[in-house]
């Protein structure tokens, strides 16, 4: 049984493999067929081949086809379609089915031959070059067919079809690139496209005429003209004047009469064979030109007897001239002779006399052409019979060192050289020149003297009479003095700058400069201390210039100059002047210590720019009677920071001091005067404002303490003081003024200007305000303070008798800290009183009754009045008896209960004495505290007579 199914599986197997080809095992035969079947296929044609299985389903084929036993395509379909079909499709073809692992047979092979299309090819009628206007003809070849359309592109774009194979066209026009192809009705259908034809125009020969001869053409003169056509012969040549053809002129040259036939002349070729014309030659225009013009010129002209004079002839033109002389009349023609020389253009008459005077002219004639210039200007030479005399004049009398002057010599007529003599008119000359003027430059005092001129013309020279003298004063050059009033300023008011020159000398113009710190590529000062900047865009005949302060004070460093003439001569720079102020600046201000304006020889003293803006560069400057010059100094002087500090001060030290900005600011000044003499008046350095106490102190050398004085303002005693000091309370605009003060048996200080400053009528009503509001909020505060004390003494019922008593020692000239710590652990109720009186601080402590100690429940008893004693303490720490009857004070003081650790209820009150009395220059500053004193108080104690 199972061998029986195993045969039958084996037995549908070979079935299925088989198909329908047979019950055996051959294989199906495949059949290729070609269609169309054509002996001859041409490219771009459609072929199809078919596959056919013989005895099998199509349906169930994979079909393959074969060129060349290479598989070039397999579908389901029995049909390979090439289409458009190219001559590389060309081979021998096969097919086969397949189906699964079964293959047919191949078929037989079946040749496909592909023929490429007929080519097509352009060709030219005309064989050579192309020109313009000729006619070419295209002629379109595709060999082996007829009954041909042809088609024509051109530059790449369809453009004509013919019936015949021929196209014409036409230059310029049609010029281009051209390809043609052919269509037809049989087999093939089309030709391929010919390659491109270039059809170039090339450009006709070009005509030109030349003339003969060359340059300018005169009247009278044959021109002859010719044209030219380069590489081709046999030319007709047609001739245009003015754009008219000429008649009856063919040759290629022509003569032309000037000036009857004047004008623009082309010309053209024509020929029998190609190219047969030529391209019409530019335009070449002919014109006569009038006989050039002979010009004369003599020099000199007048002439003076025994001169010589020189007649030049010239033509305005290129060529080369030979020239006659004609004097008075046309037929006198003027020979060479000794004295009348002949070269080229030049007649030289040698030794004028009077009958050289006279109409002369001149010709020209042409070497190369026979032609002659037209006559030249007639020119009348004038003989005169003097020797001419010559005028000398100087711009300037009065010269300064580097000024110019400059001298000019006056002669008639023209032609001369200038000779100039100094000294003496017989001797060298210093200079010669060939303009009538000599200028000395940058002259020094050597320069100066007499000057003489004189005049020469000719070979030889002939000279005229000498000038008369010119005297020439040099003097040192002049330098501005500058002045400046008020040199020291005072807010708001105006500054006038005066410049002065030499008095002797005018027309002098001013120019204004401030200084600033050296800046190279700035105008500057000799010794490049200062560059300058302009004050002012103008320069002005004015001598005087007014600063009217507006904004930033304008205090600093000023110079002038003076300038006068054409070219400009300038003054050498002023001196520097300055412009102080003794006010504090907002950028810096210079601040001196000792602060004082006068100080003894060989003492120490510092100077400090302190600064207060962003303004670097600082440094300190001096002016003495020296000039402007370094505050500080290497030799005598440190500097730290922003601080000089001279070491010992000498007499020469004195002046004014200032800091100065490397952008030109200045601080305030000060001026300092160091003495040598016994006695210095110590005076304010800054301006005081109105108001002010001020202090004036006499000064001994050898002593720190004051000595008994005089003291005297604007030279008038005022005051005798045996303190040595004297104090202004409050200072006004008459207290401004000279100083000094005197001593009967010291010696005299030296004079120092204070001062004083107007306050502002806004400011005095500011401070008004403020004191009278100031007095109303005491007042205020006093009464709530009486209504507060009022009130606690109804409350306790009872008082305190304070007095003055010997301090404990525990509690006397003791610190207040040190107090306050010493009373930890004690009552809470344990407090000071402060009584401050001219600056100082007195404490006194306040102890309870003794018949209150043991008191635990103290009722309005424990408020006691103490009578309070002021106290006093001179400079030198003694205490001063004050009667406390004359000015009693109460306070209200509540103490506490005793305990095993003592007092604790010790109490202290502050009370501030404020005495009005007169403002005083402070000496020296003490802290309050340096000044406590602390009494202990007892209650219970009737005040004291």
């Amino acid at each position: 049984m199972d061998n029986t199914l195993l045969c039958v599986l084996l037995l549908l197997s070979i079935l299925i493999y088989c198909g329908h080809c047979g019950e055996d095992d051959e294989r199906c035969e495949a059949v290729l067929t070609l269609q169309p079947n054509w002996t001859q296929i041409f490219s771009e044609e459609t072929v199809t081949m078919r596959c056919d299985i013989q005895g099998g389903r199509d349906s169930d084929w994979q079909y393959e086809w074969h060129n060349n036993r290479k598989l070039v395509y397999s579908n389901k379909k029995p049909e390979y379609r090439i289409s458009p079909v190219y001559t590389f499709n060309s081979g021998s073809y096969t097919c086969e089915g397949v189906k699964g692992i079964k293959r047919s047979e191949t078929s037989d092979p079946v040749q496909l031959t592909v023929s490429a299309l007929p080519s097509a090819s352009v060709s030219v009628s005309a064989p050579g070059p192309l020109y313009y206007g000729d006619t070419v003809s295209l002629q379109c070849d595709i060999p082996d067919y007829t009954d041909l359309m042809y088609y024509w592109y051109k530059n790449n774009q369809p453009g004509y079809s013919t019936h015949g194979k021929t196209l014409t066209i036409s230059l310029p026009d049609q010029d281009g690139q051209y390809q043609c192809w052919g269509t037809r009705r049989d087999r093939p259908q089309k030709s391929q496209l010919s390659r491109a034809l270039s059809i170039q125009l090339t450009a006709l020969p070009t005509a030109s005429v030349s003339v003969s001869p060359q340059g300018l053409l005169y009247s009278g003169e044959t021109v002859s003209l010719q044209c030219d056509i380069p590489d081709y012969t046999d030319w007709t040549y047609h001739w245009s004047r003015n754009n008219q053809p000429g008649s009856g002129t063919h040759g290629k040259t022509i003569n032309i009469s000037l000036p009857d036939q004047d004008g623009q002349y082309q010309c053209l070729g024509t020929r029998r064979d190609r190219p047969q014309k030529s391209q019409l030659s530019g335009t070449v225009l002919i014109r006569s030109t009038a006989l050039p013009k002979a010009e004369l010129s003599v020099e000199p002209n007048p002439v003076f007897p025994g001169e010589t004079v020189t007649l030049t002839c010239s033509v305005e033109s290129d060529s080369i001239w030979n020239y006659q002389w004609y004097k008075d009349r046309n037929d006198n023609v003027v020979p060479q002779s000794v004295r009348h020389t002949i070269t080229g253009d030049t007649l030289t008459i040698s030794r004028v006399t009077e009958s050289d005077q006279g109409l002369d002219w001149c010709q020209g004639e042409r070497r190369s052409r026979p032609t002659s210039s037209q006559h030249s200007n007639v020119i009348t030479l004038t003989v005169t019979d003097y020797q001419p005399s010559t005028t000398l004049t100087s711009d300037k009398e009065d010269v300064f060192t580097g000024d110019s002057v400059t001298l000019s010599c006056t002669v008639e007529s023209s032609g001369w050289t200038f000779y100039w003599y100094r000294h003496r008119p017989d001797s060298t000359p210093v200079t010669t020149t060939s303009g009538y003027s000599y200028t000395l430059s940058w002259v020094s005092v050597s320069d100066g003297g007499q000057y003489w001129c004189r005049a020469g013309r000719g070979d030889p020279v002939y000279y005229t009479l000498y000038s008369d003298p010119v005297q020439i004063n040099i003097t040192d050059k002049p330098k501005a003095v500058l002045s400046i009033s008020p040199q020291w300023l005072n807010p708001g008011d105006s500054v006038t700058l005066s410049c002065e020159v030499d008095k002797t000398s005018t027309g002098w113009r001013f120019s204004w400069y401030r200084t600033v710190p050296y800046r190279a590529g700035l105008p500057s000062l000799s010794d490049k201390s200062y560059s300058l900047l302009p004050q002012s865009d103008n320069v002005t005949s004015e001598d005087s210039y007014t600063l009217i302060p507006a904004g930033p004070t304008p205090t600093g460093g000023y110079v002038c100059r003076a300038e006068r003439g054409d070219p400009v001569y300038n003054t050498l720079f002023s001196e520097p002047q300055f412009l102080w102020s003794g006010d504090l600046q907002p950028s810096v201000s210079l601040r001196i210590s000792p602060n004082t304006t006068q100080h003894f020889r060989s003492k120490s003293l510092s100077l400090s720019c302190e600064e207060k803006g962003n303004s670097t560069g600082w440094r300190l400057m001096r002016y003495t009677e020296r000039g402007v010059e370094s505050g500080c100094v290497s030799n005598w002087g440190s500097i730290t920071g922003s601080t000089c500090t001279i070491r010992s001060t000498y007499t020469w030290f004195s002046g004014v001091f200032w800091c100065e900005s490397g952008s030109g600011e200045y601080s305030n000044a000060v001026n300092i005067t160091v003495d040598d003499g016994y006695v210095i008046l110590e005076s304010p350095v800054h301006p005081m404002t109105e108001g002010d106490s001020v202090t004036l102190t006499c000064k001994y050398w050898t002593t720190s303490s004051n000595i008994k004085a005089d003291f005297y303002k604007d030279g008038v005693l005022i005051k005798n003081e045996t303190t040595g000091e004297m104090t202004i309370p409050a200072v006004s605009k008459s207290d401004e003024g000279f100083y000094k003060c005197k001593s009967p048996d010291k010696g005299e200080s030296p004079e120092s200007w204070m001062t004083v400053r107007v306050v502002s009528p806004g400011s005095s009503t500011s401070v008004l305000v403020g004191v009278v509001v100031g007095l109303v909020v005491a007042g205020v505060l006093l009464v709530i303070l009486l209504v507060l004390l009022w009130r606690f003494k109804n409350t306790k019922g009872s008082c305190f008798n304070r007095i003055f008593s010997n301090p404990q020692p525990q509690s006397t000239n003791q610190d207040p800290q040190q107090d306050q710590g010493s009373t930890q652990g004690r009552a809470p109720d344990a407090g000071y009183t402060l009584l401050q009186h001219d600056g100082g601080h007195i404490y006194d402590t306040i102890n309870p009754s003794d018949n209150n100690v043991n008191d635990a429940a103290a009722g309005p008893s424990h408020v006691t009045y103490a009578q309070i004693q002021l106290k006093k303490l001179d400079k030198k720490k003694k205490e001063k008896p004050a009667d406390p009857k004359e000015s009693p004070v109460y306070s209200e003081v509540q103490t506490g209960k005793a305990t095993a650790a003592g007092p604790v209820d010790v109490t202290y009150a502050e009370v501030v004495l404020k005495k009005k009395t007169k403002a005083k220059k402070k000496r020296e500053t003490t802290p309050p505290e340096a000044d406590s004193v602390y009494s202990q108080l007892k209650p219970d104690t009737t005040p004291g007579p």
